[in-house]
């Protein structure tokens, strides 16, 4: 079966994320000149939470993580081999990438590779599901796998960032340019913006499955908060670029000097990856899906939690929205490159 072509088979909301997303931050930096934005976001602001916008992170989390395919859980054991390189991939190969690039492409802007670090730490979670259905990936094994690093990343997320910003920054001479960061200021985050909709998201699974059926959950359910989801983002989106009225020029040049470690992180991600799992011996449908979900972040968790403990109209937060500039297209890529790849991998 050969890949078919992606723009028949995404959402208008998925197919144009990138084009959204350029919108809101239009929009945000349009609004800082009519009105006075700054005045109307710190009026819901609670020491350093803004109450809308921790309600919009919730809701983004939380119509991610009813996605996931819990039950698939345990199908990754079927092959340990492959499940260890996924580990591998995800838990150390990753993370160190970024780390290296974000030192090499911006270490004269610190708070930009805090932010590049903290998108590596979040591993994909749902949307890497459709990239691998696209690329003809093992759905099963895609879905176990994206089940088991929303668990891990409950228990890793904030000692990892810790480990990366804090810790292994200063050993490359940048202790004067990168801002600690403590694991409890992130085990916060990670609880409220993360476990806390994992298990709103877990228990809404389980129930809506026993008392409804699979078709309805997939057919009425998922599409509806998968709205809200675009909804909360573009709203984030608006609330964060109406704070950076006077950057309009510097902006854009901005978001290239991120994307371009980012793209770079993406593409050596997913030939690693493919090499990695080609090198234990998996099929095509079981190596596409390790590719995409290592060569992929779960940029929500990245927002939320730079916006928690950076705040809005950090550099850090602006980081983390790009990635949901660039991710699109550039998996969008990926999944013709894996065209290339189907050809010469046995499929099962």
């Amino acid at each position: 079966m050969k890949i078919k072509p992606i723009s028949k088979q995404l959402s208008v909301f998925e197919r144009y994320l990138t084009l959204w997303i350029v919108l809101a931050m239009a929009i945000g930096v349009s609004l800082s000149y009519v009105l006075p934005t700054e005045e109307l976001v710190y009026r819901y602001q609670v020491e350093a939470t803004n109450i809308p916008i921790a309600i919009c992170l919730i809701v983004m989390m939380y119509s991610s993580l009813v996605k996931v395919e819990y039950e698939e859980f345990y199908s990754v054991f079927r092959n340990k081999k492959i499940f260890a390189t996924s580990l591998l991939l995800n838990l150390v190969v990753a993370p160190v990438l970024m780390f290296v690039l974000a030192i090499l492409f911006l270490r004269d802007y610190p708070e930009y590779m805090v932010g590049l670090i903290l998108i590596s730490l979040a591993r994909s979670i749902t949307m890497v599901t459709q990239w691998s259905d696209l690329a003809l990936g093992n759905a099963t094994y895609t879905a176990s796998l994206a089940a088991w690093n929303s668990i891990l990343q409950v228990f890793s997320y904030s000692l990892y960032s810790w480990l990366f910003i804090s810790f292994l920054s200063p050993l490359f001479g940048l202790q004067h340019r990168v801002m600690n960061i403590s694991i409890s200021e992130v085990d916060k985050s990670v609880l409220i913006y993360f476990a806390l909709p994992l298990l709103a998201g877990f228990v809404t699974r389980f129930f809506l499955l026993e008392v409804k059926s699979k078709h309805w959950y997939y057919e009425k359910f998922v599409p509806k908060i998968s709205h809200l989801k675009l909804i909360a983002l573009l709203f984030t989106t608006i609330v964060m670029f109406s704070l950076k009225r006077g950057l309009i020029v510097q902006i854009p040049f901005d978001v290239v000097r991120i994307a371009i470690p980012l793209v770079v992180y993406s593409v050596i991600m997913f030939l690693v990856s493919f090499y990695m799992v080609w090198r234990v011996k998996a099929d095509y449908s079981r190596a596409a899906s390790v590719a995409f979900t290592a060569a992929s972040n779960n940029f929500e968790l990245a927002i939320a939690v730079a916006i928690e403990v950076f705040g809005m109209n950090s550099g850090v937060a602006f980081a983390s929205v790009v990635v949901s500039l660039v991710q699109v297209p550039v998996l969008t890529k990926l999944v013709n490159t894996a065209s290339w790849f189907q050809r010469r991998l046995p499929t099962s």
